[in-house]
């Protein structure tokens, strides 16, 4: 038998030593396979095995980099710690490149070892991909207004919301924390509010999922305590998201449909790498304080005024009638010495959370996997033992064919949270409690009523609200490459979201003195909510190119369904409080709420991109749905829009040598549309109200017939200017827009004997948001150990009514104003205290001699932010990172006059209603003191609706502060970090309020946040 050469029997061992000892370095052994090339090498050709080592110009080692022979296609991947090996011919080259680096080619020149360092491209809108959705978009040609935020910004920032993480962060994209309380929710507007009625939040998709925003709490629940709502979005954890983009103009928005009238916020998760299998363990404990006290008045001050308030009613007399004592217990029962900082006592705590996650990743080139798994514990500032949980599971797999024409990926999140809160919010209590007010507790322990003469505070730890959520969303992306410019995907989506909540009040949580027992009094109220969701998105995308000009075709088609369930319970009359959470101890039980929704959903879709000579580019995008909102005939809508760029750097009057290393104008003008007023609103509808009549269950009508009214529409236009100066060293973007909302869907108020409250129907109406955006991304220095780089963005939003036909004769007359902003209030206008008699004046605009609510409040003031943005700077020293944010608005709010402008009634009020009018002559800002116990005039409820009330609330807070150490280590595979952040660590600011962005008296603010972390790689 003929031998073969030695060379073949080294390959045939190479190849099993690959196979069964390095499965992840699949596209290298495919590399390896005896081709033509390697059948010359056992022919004389010389080739050799290349080893090296690939880092960045500080000498860390770079993973992913792709290696690649220039005179074939085979190609390597680095490992994790940088290094790689390849087949190549002695007087070959070798082409590195990876995303953000500069790509490199290397000749071999004989060598067997080539080691390089790679250079940052500073010039990366070429490489910078973002998600849009059903496609991607390099940042250089998108057409679009696409903002972004990655991973490395948001796990900067201690926080428990996706929502928190981008705050400040966008242009265009205004977000505010509702409460402090852990689990609570956000508010988010995407260039404003664009329609009266209706919520304003943007459709959020989930690695390509739809998944609601909106809470199932119900209001009778847990309304109290938890302000805003429970944030769905706090199932999704910060550090497992990839990036999130934000789709704001009606290019980027449009191929979504109605469903994107208020913007869309794609947020894409983490997935594995190819390269060796990788642990990362994230270890955190944060320490959490209220930021901001009101400065209120002490004891003396307290009681000076409260009794100058009973002398100014004529009511001394009575003051010294033991019997009336119960009248004013603050004056004549209680000590007038004690002092109690009832703010540190109720809401000054510290709130603790510990936060501990562990991820593996890895796989070959094929395939790729992510497992993560976190658990969260954190507690309030309130007194008690209040907690709340969370813990997350996220895997990710995806894998592709050895040719690549077939890709799946499935991803799977699941949260589980539990809170346990007091059943209200101590804030109110704590800014408004007397000074002098007893001890909570007596001697022995139990809640003190002081001869029940005051409702203690604490008796709110005796109520118990509770909140238990899980959270699934999955999701499955498969794709087949037909030929290789026609591919066939599909993404398959899941989501349930279930919302357990309940409330107890108990009797014992009331004053004795009421006579309230388990039997007549205490009651549990239930929440039992669900919303599912699934949804199916077969798309076809071909691509092709000629010489100078590109087509890439998208068609796509959308099969979506949500259900809603929520029956809230409630149970009274228990046999003692110990059996207060079974309902089947009760002696009563009544359905408050019991609602079964059902949403359907289609459309299809297109995408049609032409791009000539990678300068000129037009894209057109198209959608119809069918919405199972709207009654026949009234179902579906179009939208669509286009976008237009042109990359006019790339023209050759601009060298190398230019300045301006890129510059682009773009423009879109398109529709999207709303169908967001809930199910079923052109149907005659009606509801269980929970009584009874004649042992008969009453149902009240709650809708009334309407087939008529149809689609929302938001005509979005849109002008940029993208610039980018010294290699895009600075890069500067400048959008100017116009979303115009019409046809808008209101509740029609009807007459009572009608039995229906309104109509639904679309009104002519028109409300109007524009505004100026501007970006800025600057690297300032980059040397081999120092970086600083900064970013800075600021958005000027105006919105009015432009019109609104019948608004005279209509309901809402004394809310809005066509020309105006739909954020106005109507108010009063202050013109001071008389000097005469002490009491505030207003303007009498109507000049009947009466202020009334009817012709007086004429004054007018905007509440929206005036403008808003953020800077942030990022500095690297050697090892050594600080990253520093600040965020900032322009704004007016109401300050603590909105809740309480008369000095001298009984609770606490700030210490600038000490400044009253005394006597006759006296021009002090604030009117005489009153007790509030007699008819004698008194102008403070007017006050707290008057211009006075409004004042400027503008900021600046640091917002957060990060600063990194990477431990240096002997072994290159191992990385260890650590950290210290800070989140609203301080603001500046002229208002006198809680907080200027929530100027709330009855909800706990944002809380200030400290943050020690370790982070370990291996």
């Amino acid at each position: 038998m003929k031998k073969l050469p030695i060379c073949t029997y080294r390959i045939s061992l190479y190849l099993v030593f690959y196979v069964l000892f390095s499965p992840w370095l699949t596209e290298m052994v495919l590399a390896s396979t005896p081709t033509k090339d390697t059948v010359m090498l056992c022919h004389g050709t010389f080739q050799s095995s290349i080893m090296g080592v690939v880092t960045d110009t500080e000498g860390e080692p770079l993973m992913g980099v792709t290696v690649q022979v220039a005179s074939s296609k085979r190609g390597a991947i680095t490992d994790l710690d940088g290094s790689f090996r390849i087949q190549a011919n002695t007087d070959d080259n070798l082409i590195f490149s990876a995303l953000g680096y500069k790509t490199q080619t290397v000749p071999v020149s004989g060598r067997k070892q080539i080691n390089i360092q790679l250079e940052e491209e500073v010039t990366q809108l070429d490489e910078v991909v973002l998600n849009a959705g059903y496609y991607t978009v390099s940042e250089k040609e998108r057409t679009g207004n696409i903002a972004t935020i990655k991973a490395k910004t948001m796990e900067k920032q201690p926080v428990g919301n996706p929502l928190a993480a981008i705050q400040g962060h966008l242009s265009g994209v205004n977000i505010v924390q509702t409460t402090g309380v852990p689990g609570g929710g956000y508010e988010i507007e995407v260039r404003g509010r664009n329609f009266i009625n209706g919520v304003s939040d943007p459709l959020f998709i989930v690695d390509g999922v739809p998944f609601g925003s909106q809470s199932l709490v119900a209001s009778r629940v847990s309304s109290e305590i938890i302000g805003g709502g429970i944030s769905p979005l706090n199932a999704i954890n910060p550090n497992d998201i990839e990036s999130i983009e934000v789709l704001k103009d009606a290019d980027a928005t449009a191929i979504y449909g109605s469903r994107a009238a208020n913007g869309v916020v794609l947020i894409t998760t983490k997935k594995g790498r190819s390269g060796k299998t990788r642990f990362d363990a994230h270890l955190s404990t944060s320490l959490g304080r209220v930021s901001h006290f009101l400065n209120l008045m002490d004891t003396q001050q307290y009681l000076e005024i409260r009794r100058e308030g009973i002398a100014n009613d004529g009511l001394a007399d009575l003051l010294e009638n033991p019997a009336l004592d119960f009248f004013w217990p603050d004056i004549k029962s209680w000590d007038n010495n004690r002092y109690t900082d009832w703010q540190q006592e109720l809401i000054g705590g510290t709130a603790y959370r510990n936060n501990a996650q562990l991820s593996v990743s890895g796989g070959s080139g094929q395939t790729q996997f992510l497992v993560s798994g976190s658990y969260q514990k954190e507690t309030t500032v309130f007194p008690g033992d209040a907690k709340y949980g969370k813990a997350n599971i996220h895997s990710n797999i995806g894998h592709r064919s050895e040719n690549g024409r077939f890709k799946v990926n499935f991803s799977t999140s699941y949260a589980h949270e539990d809170n346990k809160l007091p059943g209200a919010d101590f804030t109110g209590k704590a800014y408004s409690l007397e000074p002098n007010a007893p001890a909570p507790y007596d001697g022995e322990g139990n809640l003190n009523w002081e001869n029940n003469s005051w409702d203690n505070p604490y008796a709110a730890l005796e109520e118990k609200f509770g909140a238990v959520s899980n959270t699934l969303i999955s999701n499955a992306l498969v794709s087949y490459k037909i030929r290789p410019n026609l591919e066939l995907r599909s993404s398959m989506g899941f989501t349930n979201y279930r919302l357990d909540t309940h409330r107890a009040m108990p009797s014992s949580a009331r004053n004795p003195s009421f006579g309230l027992t388990p039997q007549n009094y205490s009651n549990l109220t239930t929440n039992a909510s669900q919303r599912n969701s699934w949804i199916v998105e077969p798309q076809l995308n071909w691509k092709n190119q000629w010489n100078k000009f590109s087509l890439d075709v998208l068609l796509g088609m959308t099969f979506q369904e949500e259900t809603t369930q929520q029956t809230v319970v409630r149970g009274r009359g228990f046999p003692n409080n110990g059996l207060i959470h079974n309902l089947a101890a009760a002696e009563t039980l009544e359905i408050i709420s019991d609602v079964d929704g059902e949403y359907k959903y289609g459309a299809v879709f297109g995408r049609i991109n032409l791009k000539l000579l990678d300068r000129y580019i037009l894209n057109l995008t198209g959608r119809r749905d069918g919405s199972s909102r709207f009654g026949p005939g009234k179902q579906f809508g179009n939208f669509g829009a286009v976008g237009l760029a042109w990359i006019f750097s790339e023209e050759p009057i601009f060298g190398e040598e230019s300045l301006l290393s890129f510059g682009k104008l773009r423009a879109s003008y398109g529709t999207t549309g709303s169908d967001n007023i809930g199910d079923y609103r052109f149907l005659d509808t009606y509801s269980v109200s929970g009584d009874e009549y004649d042992g008969t269950t009453i149902l009240e009508p709650t809708g009334i017939f309407n087939p008529q009214f149809g689609w929302e529409s938001n005509r979005k236009l849109e002008a940029a200017l993208e610039l980018g100066f010294f290699n895009d060293r600075l890069l500067i973007n400048t959008s100017w827009y116009r979303n115009r909302s019409s046809n808008q869907l209101v509740g029609i108020p009807l007459a009572a004997t009608t039995g229906f409250s309104e109509l639904t129907g679309n009104f002519d109406a028109v409300v109007e948001n524009s505004g100026l955006e501007v970006d800025l991304r600057s690297v300032n220095v980059r040397s081999k150990g120092f970086q600083w780089a900064t970013n800075f963005n600021l958005t000027v939003p105006k919105n009015k009514l432009v019109a609104f036909d019948g608004l005279e004769s209509s309901t809402f007359s004394n809310r809005y104003i066509i020309g105006q902003p739909l954020t106005i209030v109507k108010l009063y206008h202050a013109l001071g205290v008389d000097p005469e008699t002490g009491i505030y004046r207003f303007e009498d605009y109507d000049g009947d001699g009466d202020i009334s609510s009817s012709g007086d409040l004429e004054w007018i003031e905007d509440l929206a932010p005036k403008f808003y943005g953020g800077l942030g700077n990022s500095v690297s020293l050697g090892n050594l990172t600080l990253d520093v944010f600040f965020q900032f608005k322009k704004q007016k709010a109401y300050n603590t006059l909105r809740f309480a402008a008369t000095p001298g009634f009984k609770g606490n009020v700030p210490v600038e209603l000490f400044d009253r009018w005394r006597e006759p002559g006296d021009n002090n800002p604030i009117q005489r003191a009153s007790s509030g116990f007699t008819t004698v005039e008194d102008q403070g409820t007017y006050q707290q609706r008057s211009n006075a009330a409004v004042s400027d609330a503008s900021f600046i807070r640091l917002r957060n502060v990060s600063l990194n150490y990477k431990v240096p280590t002997f072994d290159n595979g191992l990385d260890i970090n650590v950290y210290l952040q800070g989140q609203n660590l301080w603001t500046l600011t002229d208002y006198t309020g809680p907080d200027p962005e929530r100027p709330n008296n009855t909800r706990l603010p944002p809380l200030r946040q400290l943050t020690l972390g370790l982070q370990i790689s291996f």
